[in-house]
């Protein structure tokens, strides 16, 4: 959750981040504001849109604030908790304000966000090995 390219592989190949400013993402998600330049399915340009990251690793959260001219705001809060047995729950909330293209936006990141969780267990499946 921490790591840029965890983003890159959950999201591969529905969506592609590539950074622009600053021209190369952290390692490891630092409080701050990346532009990036999406594409969907890898190659269909998208846009920009702002990435502005908040987090308390030791409370197990991240915030994307982000916002573009797609998505004037991406109020996004990820949320993991430990139950015990090696096990962890793990929480996506999202409010997209889009204008007339909010529903479509939505749409689009339930789409998303099913297939990113189905990344995620495999990557977990495989130890975090990619």
């Amino acid at each position: 959750m921490l790591q840029p390219r965890l983003l890159f592989y959950v999201a591969w190949p529905v969506l592609r981040f590539r950074p622009v400013t600053p021209p190369q993402l952290p390692d490891t998600w630092q409080d701050g504001n990346y532009l990036v330049r999406l594409y969907l399915g890898g190659w269909l340009p998208l846009g920009t849109q702002w990435m502005v990251i908040s987090q308390d690793a030791t409370r197990f959260w991240l915030r994307d604030n982000g916002h573009g001219p797609l998505a004037r705001g991406w109020d996004h809060h990820i949320t993991l908790r430990p139950t015990g047995a090696g096990q962890t729950w793990y929480t996506d909330e999202v409010t997209i304000h889009a204008g007339l293209l909010t529903p479509l936006v939505t749409g689009f990141a339930a789409g998303f966000y099913w297939w990113r969780q189905r990344r995620w267990v495999r990557l977990v499946r495989r130890g975090f090995a990619f």
